[in-house]
């Protein structure tokens, strides 16, 4: 499959089967993710991989607050992305504050997860909405990392790829 195919694929999993996740699999997404550019190469992200069954289904339960993402319930593994600190170039480092471009780095980082997912045959979703103190507990981050996101994976239950509502090229691309 080429990457547009991929792309199109590619889509937020929304009912997991019951069977595990395989640790390579794991490994191959964070191997894609390690290779992401970055800006000035800082690489400003570390990786918490949860597949053992109980804390997958303890963080599972992080991840549904205000009666949202109960889907979750049933993924088999799970990719916690933190902030680290940026080391940009001097002459970089004197314009922008480190941080500056690391939202960009970490998006980045999340897309080439699910992409190496999707690419292996598992589903997955990014959540935005979890309770952070409950995955520092759960999962002995100090206080002082920052939560970028965290992405749920497992084999879907169904493969079948929905319809995509995107807007069209015309919509949201000029070319001069």
């Amino acid at each position: 499959m080429n990457f547009l195919e991929l792309c199109k694929k590619r889509q937020s999993c929304r009912d997991f089967a019951s069977m595990p996740v395989e640790r390579e699999k794991l490994v191959n997404c964070i191997e894609a993710a390690r290779l992401t550019p970055s800006a000035c190469n800082s690489q400003p992200w570390s990786f918490v991989v949860v597949d053992n069954p109980e804390k997958a289904a303890a963080v599972a339960q992080a991840t549904m607050q205000f009666g949202a993402n109960a889907y979750i319930a049933a993924a088999k593994a799970f990719i916690v992305i933190l902030e680290e600190h940026a080391v940009l170039m001097p002459k970089i480092r004197g314009l922008f504050d480190s941080q500056h471009f690391a939202q960009n780095d970490l998006g980045a980082a999340a897309m080439s997860i699910c992409y190496a997912a999707e690419d292996q045959g598992l589903g997955t979703c990014i959540l935005g909405l979890f309770d952070r103190e409950e995955l520092r507990r759960l999962l002995d981050i100090p206080a002082e990392k920052r939560f970028a996101t965290v992405i749920a994976l497992g084999y879907p239950a169904d493969g079948t790829v929905r319809p995509k509502g995107r807007k069209s090229i015309e919509q949201i691309a000029r070319f001069i």
